[in-house]
This record gives C-alpha cells, sequence and structure tokens, in this order.
C-alpha cells in the first residue's frame, strides 16, 4: 500500500484467475454463460471502501471463436473485493491474468479517535 498525501491510499495487485486450457476445465472446453470469481485482499484496510478498477494483463483466447470477454469488481468493501470474470457463447478461453488498482482512504495518523 503507497500512502498518498497523509490519508490517501493506493494498493494494486495481479491474479491469475484461471489457466483453464491445463486441465480442459470450463472456459476452455465449455459453450455458454461462464463465470469465475476470484476473492481479493488489500495489503492494508481502507478507512472506505475505495474505488477500484480491474484489466486484463494477459489474455490467451482461441482464435477460432469470437472473443466475449467481461470483467469486473463486485462487493467491494474497505478490506476487499471480488474480481469477477465472464464469457458466453461459443469462446474459448485458455487462461487470463486480471491487474487491479485500488485508491481510497486510509485512517491518518493525525485522526483522533474519541469515544
Amino acid at each position: 500500500m503507497r500512502r498518498i498525501s497523509g490519508a490517501v491510499g493506493i494498493d494494486r495487485g495481479t491474479t491469475m484467475l484461471f489457466t483453464d486450457f491445463a486441465h480442459d476445465g470450463a472456459m476452455w472446453t465449455g459453450s455458454g454463460p461462464r463465470e469465475v470469481r476470484h476473492d481479493q485482499r488489500y495489503s492494508e484496510a481502507f478507512q472506505a471502501p475505495p474505488v477500484v478498477t480491474v484489466g486484463i494483463s494477459l489474455w490467451d483466447i482461441d482464435h477460432q471463436t469470437n472473443s466475449r470477454v467481461d470483467i469486473t469488481a463486485e462487493n467491494v468493501t474497505a478490506t476487499g473485493f471480488v474480481i469477477v470474470f465472464r464469457t458466453w457463447a461459443d469462446t474459448r478461453i485458455a487462461r487470463i491474468r486480471a491487474d487491479w488498482l485500488a485508491i481510497g482512504p486510509l485512517r491518518d495518523e493525525d485522526d483522533w479517535d474519541v469515544t
């Protein structure tokens, strides 16, 4: 986690979501709607849910079918989120790696905890 101007933090990561070609998984051999979900945790908690962006940093897709992909962050909280990857129809995907970036508020050392 990088701290920017005291109370703003930036965290990032990379995750191999699947390698379905290696074991004839559903993304490689299946058809129709398919989905993979991956829980992701930040290196430290934010004070409130951050803004999260997710992108594909590696894709290995069969050239004989259309490339249909949807990737997003869902259930964003102060401690983590879920990366959701979807495809549909006859798209065949061997593997996908996702990179993510989260920007949000951190507790500042000057914050007072008055209870």
